[in-house]
């Protein structure tokens, strides 16, 4: 199992009023902070989102611009897009393909290439797309031409569906041969299925519990067993996105859980991210959730939505995923925490949990584009 850390400057209402004017400013600070401590403690991957117009929920609009800075500012964590969105209306397909290879050249080949095709209707459809279903034809019209960007001498052009470039020579090129990793978001077993079959390593950015992930990790791994690569290497990885709080103490781990503002940042999900199925718990906004209480904790850490406690039951409870086949879990920090409180978890889990559960020191993604020497 490898670890990795979401980055998405999620600025509840409490924040900005605490923070006044700063409040971006010092949200950003805190993200990089928490970059240089996952790096230090030997945390595998950076996850950098990409989210347009969504106010408190996301505050990182240009990740092109700020994993730059975070790769300057650390030397072995891996930084990855997650997503860019790739469909043209939002990034023009030439735009994205030389955003990344300037950054996989930059980072040394530390940049990870995920993608994918926004949130929901209030994104796209800031960049005039009317129809959220159509952006998955678009994405589906751009990957395969991204790839072929990157091929040595001058792309013959694209005349398609949604969009039309003449023929130019698409630089500057990826260090990494013959490309950075391939990552897509899925939501659905329809979709990690599909993924698998493309070869592409999946970022689960589903709000689901262990047993409903059961099924999607299976869907996954048996289309990653007949793989086709849209690209020129499989990258058989498996993520997923949740909560990690752990203290040395344990029942300390669960009173700092519920200082994380999970309730208020539950609701904020299913006020932007339409793409995703809502709940009826769900209030419609300006309602919000009731706030988590230490019963909503053991319930979370039964259902395996979040990873809670100390070291050894972290541990422990890591292993319910290795054994379905996870292959990394990605923890979103610093949510609603002090800075402080989080920065220590981060350094406590690389001290004491990394180590047991991921005592490989070469990064997975490495591995997979090695084999084709």
């Amino acid at each position: 199992m490898e670890f990795g850390i979401f980055l998405q400057s999620f600025i509840p209402r409490n924040r900005m009023e605490e923070w006044g004017e700063e409040h971006e400013w010092r949200s950003y600070q805190n993200d990089v902070a928490v970059a240089r401590k996952a790096d230090e403690w030997g945390w595998k991957y950076l996850w950098v989102v990409e989210h347009h117009f969504l106010h408190e929920y996301s505050h990182i609009s240009q990740p092109e611009a700020f994993i730059p800075y975070l790769l300057a500012k650390t030397e072995r964590i891996h930084v990855g897009s997650g997503i860019f969105n790739i469909v043209p209306p939002v990034n023009h397909p030439y735009k994205t393909a030389e955003r990344v290879a300037t950054l996989d050249l930059l980072g040394d080949g530390r940049f990870e290439f995920g993608v994918g095709r926004g949130s929901g209707t209030t994104e796209v459809g800031g960049f005039g797309i009317d129809d959220y279903p159509v952006t998955k034809e678009m994405f589906e019209e751009v990957l395969p031409e991204i790839l072929k960007m990157w091929e040595e001498g001058t792309y013959p052009g694209f005349d398609g569906k949604f969009w039309s470039s003449p023929a130019r020579n698409i630089l500057p090129k990826p260090l990494t041969k013959p490309h950075p990793p391939l990552w897509q978001a899925a939501g659905n077993a329809p979709t990690y299925g599909k993924v698998g079959r493309a070869g592409m390593g999946v970022l689960g950015f589903n709000v689901a519990t262990f047993d409903q992930f059961v099924p999607l990790i299976a869907s996954y791994k048996e289309g990653i067993a007949e793989a086709e690569p849209i690209g020129g290497f499989v990258n058989d990885n498996l993520s997923i996105t949740g909560v990690l709080s752990i203290d040395e103490d344990g029942q300390r781990a669960r009173e700092k859980a519920l200082e994380m503002q999970l309730s208020y940042l539950r609701t904020n999900v299913f006020r932007y991210l339409d793409s995703f199925a809502v709940p009826g718990t769900i209030p419609p906004w300006p309602q919000v959730l009731p706030e988590v209480t230490l019963d909503d904790v053991e319930r979370s850490i039964e259902d395996g939505t979040m990873i809670c406690g100390d070291p050894d039951e972290c541990v422990s409870q890591i292993q319910r995923y290795t054994d379905i086949g996870c292959d990394q879990l990605v923890f979103a920090f610093p949510l609603g925490l002090d800075i402080e409180d989080a920065l220590s978890m981060i350094e406590l889990f690389g001290r004491e949990v990394i180590p047991r559960a991921d005592p490989d020191p070469e990064f997975s993604t490495v591995r997979h584009r090695m084999a084709l020497a």
